[in-house]
C-alpha cells in the first residue's frame, strides 16, 4: 500500500519537491488512513479539521480523537468549529452545500497564511464512482461523468489509487484509530443509497464493475480534454474582442455545429446552472432585454449579443420570473406549478405560496425588501409595514436581511417563506392557482 501510495504521488506530480501538504482529516477511516500514509513516508504535513457541529457529541468526539493523535505525533493542527445549520439557513442553501463552502473557504485561508503547497482530501475510487452516479441522476455534461481528478489547482486527492475495502483493510492491519459516522450506514442520503444499494447490485451482475467503470472514466477524461480544447476554440471564434464584459454574437453562435453545447460550456464558467442555461437557449430570438442570473453573474440577451457581467450594483439584485419557468435556483430555490383551482386544496405551509394566477402581472420580481414598504398580510383587512410584520414575527436582524420578497406590478405578493399578501389569496372565484414552493438549495 505504501509503495503504491508513493508511486501515485510521484507519477501524478501531486507534490512539489520538498513540498508541504495540509491534510484535511475528518476522523473517518479514509482521512485517518491518508494521515497514516503521509506520516509513514515522512512528508512534511499539517492537519486541518472542521467540526461542523452536526452530530452533537459525535462531532466533538471526532475532534478529540484528532487532537489526541496530533499531540502524540507532534503534528501541526488547525481546528475550527462551525455553526453549519445557521450558515445554511442564512444563505438559503442545503446543509451539505453549507459544509462544503465553509470547509473549502477555511482550507484556502490556512493554506495561504501558513504556507502549504497543497491541500489533500481523502477521496478514493469509491467516491469517484458514487459521484458519477449522483451527477448522472442530476443531469450533467461530460465533465460531470468524468468525475474529479487527482489534482485540481492546489487541491490533491492522493487516495484515488485505492478503494474503500483496501482502506479499511489497511486501517485494521495497522490499527489506525478512526471514528465511525453512523449516518454512513443509514440508507437515507442519496450518496449512501448509491453506496449501499446500487453499486452492490451492479457488482453482483459483474464483479469487475468498479474497475471497468474506473477505466471508462479515465477514457472519458481524455475525450473531455479534447472536447474542452475544441469548445474553447469555438468560443474564441464568437467572442466579442476587447470588451470589459463577456460577450458573444448570437448569430455566430447559432452558426456553429453544436451551438447549445458551446453555450452550456460558456455559461457554466460563470456559475450558471443547467436549468438557467436551458432558459437562455429557449429565449434566443425572443424580445431582447431578458436577464438571467447565477450567484455571481448576470446574463442579458441584447439585440445581437449575449452579455455576461459581474453582479455588483444594487439594481442587479432584481430577479425576474417571466411566467414560463417551472423552477428557479437564484437568488433562492423556488418551484412553480400551475393548477386548475377545481383540483386544488390550499396548503398551510409558510414555505408554500398558493396564489390566484389571474391577479398576477408577469414578469414577477424577486428582490430584498425596502424600509417603508407595506403589504396586506393574509387574513387582515388593512395594510401593514413589512418592518412591523418582522417585529411581530420576532425576526432577528440577520433573518430580516436574508428575506426575499416576491412582487407583482410593484405590489408585494409573498414575503417568501413567511406570509402571502391577502390580495393574491385563493378565493371561490379563482380559476387557476400558481403554486410557488420554497426549497433548500
Amino acid at each position: 500500500m505504501i509503495d503504491r501510495f508513493r508511486s501515485f504521488l510521484i507519477s501524478n506530480r501531486l507534490l512539489p519537491p520538498e513540498g508541504k501538504v495540509l491534510l484535511a482529516v475528518s476522523g473517518g477511516v479514509d482521512s485517518m488512513v491518508m494521515w497514516d500514509l503521509f506520516h509513514s513516508i515522512g512528508i512534511d504535513y499539517g492537519i486541518i479539521h472542521c467540526n461542523f457541529s452536526l452530530r452533537g457529541a459525535e462531532s466533538d468526539g471526532d475532534e478529540d480523537l484528532i487532537r489526541d493523535l496530533a499531540a502524540d505525533l507532534a503534528a501541526q493542527l488547525y481546528v475550527k468549529k462551525f455553526d453549519t445549520l445557521e450558515y445554511a439557513r442564512m444563505k438559503g442553501i442545503s446543509v451539505e452545500m453549507a459544509a462544503r463552502e465553509l470547509r473549502y473557504a477555511w482550507f484556502g485561508e490556512v493554506q495561504t497564511s501558513e504556507g502549504y503547497d497543497v491541500v489533500a482530501t481523502a477521496h478514493h475510487q469509491d467516491d469517484l464512482i458514487e459521484t458519477f452516479f449522483i451527477n448522472l441522476i442530476r443531469k450533467t455534461g461530460i465533465k460531470g461523468i468524468t468525475g474529479f481528478r487527482e489534482k485540481s489547482g492546489t487541491l490533491i486527492r492522493p487516495l484515488l489509487f485505492t478503494n474503500r475495502r483496501e482502506i479499511e483493510a489497511w486501517a485494521a492491519a495497522r490499527k489506525v484509530p478512526y471514528r465511525h459516522d453512523h449516518t454512513n450506514s443509514e440508507v437515507v442520503f442519496q450518496r449512501n443509497y448509491i453506496r449501499h444499494e446500487i453499486i452492490p447490485r451492479l457488482e453482483s451482475l459483474n464483479p469487475g464493475f468498479r474497475q471497468n467503470l474506473g477505466e471508462t472514466m479515465t477514457n472519458l477524461r481524455q475525450v473531455e480534454d479534447f472536447y474542452q480544447t475544441e469548445v474553447k476554440r469555438q468560443i474564441n471564434k464568437i467572442t466579442v474582442p476587447e470588451t470589459t464584459e463577456q460577450e458573444i454574437f448570437i448569430s455566430q453562435l447559432l452558426k456553429l455545429p453544436h451551438p447549445k453545447q458551446v453555450l452550456f460550456e460558456w455559461m457554466s464558467c460563470y456559475g450558471f446552472n443547467p436549468s438557467v442555461i436551458e432558459s437562455v437557449w429557449t429565449s434566443l430570438g425572443t424580445e431582447p432585454g431578458k436577464r438571467f442570473f447565477s450567484s455571481t453573474h448576470r446574463l442579458v440577451i441584447d439585440r445581437n449579443k449575449l452579455i455576461i457581467n459581474i453582479i455588483s450594483e444594487e439594481a442587479d439584485l432584481l430577479f425576474y420570473i417571466s411566467g414560463n419557468e417551472e423552477e428557479i435556483t437564484h437568488p433562492i430555490h423556488l418551484k412553480l406549478e400551475r393548477r386548475p383551482a377545481s383540483q386544488f386544496e390550499i396548503i398551510s405551509d409558510p414555505a408554500v405560496a398558493c396564489l390566484d394566477a389571474q391577479h398576477l402581472d408577469f414578469p414577477l420580481i424577486i428582490r430584498k425588501w425596502k424600509p417603508g414598504e407595506y403589504f396586506q398580510p393574509l387574513g387582515m383587512s388593512g395594510l401593514k409595514k413589512i418592518s412591523d410584520f418582522f417585529i411581530d414575527e420576532k425576526l432577528s436582524l440577520p433573518e430580516k436581511e436574508q428575506t426575499w420578497i416576491l412582487y407583482s406590478n410593484n405590489k408585494v405578493v409573498w414575503i417568501i417563506g413567511q406570509r402571502i399578501d391577502h390580495r393574491f389569496r385563493i378565493t371561490p372565484k379563482t380559476q387557476e392557482v400558481l403554486l410557488v414552493r420554497l426549497l433548500n438549495q
